[in-house]
């Protein structure tokens, strides 16, 4: 997935203020991936934002001063751990409304680098967090997180910028598969199953067409927001084959799943 299409579908759901409660950036690069966040977070709190920050009003100028009543970060060093007590110390406020902007940011920098105790202490933010609250974990190794964590936030990936050049034969792929899962909601699970021979006999390129599937998914996602959690099912799908779990158990639940 191209990092200015998830930035498209960022300005998007400021646009639709379709902004959830919990997100996961994740990906190549911590240190760009938590720009990501920074400029998502910014976004978020614009008193004037269209689909990006408007740079001019009280919350934007306050967040560039680094004095916004509404952010709260957590920058650790990638060599340290987060413990349960700076959770708890960024929970201390975090059920009291926001005082300039109409939305609370809370960025964790290295979310990886959480314990278990202060994981299992988000968890019980992220179970039942305000509605005004939006929380950014950012992690270059979203595995190390909790699945509990995992299945309450949106996952956005970033990748390192670089130029993919489609061959004929590639291209051939592409555009079978974008006619599939160009339009899901018209299938039943049984004539997804029954179209997907790409999937299930491409073995060799099934990392390239997820990405693929990403891609369509991104664009898709620009008008309906239900394909943000298709996203995820097929980042999911990905961790699972590159721990080499059986390939078409993975392909099997990763349709199921986009079906239900």
């Amino acid at each position: 997935m191209k990092n200015t299409q998830v930035e498209d579908l960022l300005r998007n759901t400021i646009k639709l203020k379709k902004i959830v409660n919990g997100y996961i950036f994740s990906g190549n690069g911590i240190t760009k991936n938590y720009e990501y966040a920074q400029k998502f977070a910014k976004m978020i709190l614009c008193l004037d934002a269209k689909d990006d920050a408007c740079n001019k009003c009280k919350s934007c100028l306050m967040f560039d001063d680094n004095n916004h009543s509404d952010y709260y970060v957590i920058n650790k060093d990638a060599n340290e751990s987060i413990k349960i007590d700076e959770i708890r110390e960024m929970q201390e406020k975090i059920y009291e409304k926001p005082i300039t902007s109409w939305k609370k940011v809370y960025v964790i920098n290295n979310a990886e680098k959480m314990t278990v105790e202060a994981q299992n202490c988000l968890l019980k933010t992220l179970e039942e967090p305000p509605e005004f609250v939006s929380i950014i974990l950012v992690s270059n190794n979203d595995n190390a997180l909790l699945t509990t964590i995992k299945s309450r936030c949106t996952r956005l990936a970033f990748t390192e910028e670089s130029k993919m050049e489609l061959t004929e034969e590639a291209k051939e792929r592409y555009d079978a598969l974008e006619k599939v899962f160009g339009h899901v909601e018209k299938y039943t699970s049984v004539d997804l199953l029954n179209k997907l021979d790409i999937l299930y006999k491409d073995k060799d390129n099934i990392l390239q067409n997820l990405e693929f599937i990403n891609t369509i998914f991104m664009e898709k996602a620009r008008y309906n927001t239900r394909y943000l959690y298709y996203i995820d099912y097929v980042e999911e799908t990905k961790a699972r084959i590159k721990q080499n779990s059986n390939y078409d158990m993975c392909v099997d639940n990763l349709i199921l799943k986009i079906w239900e």
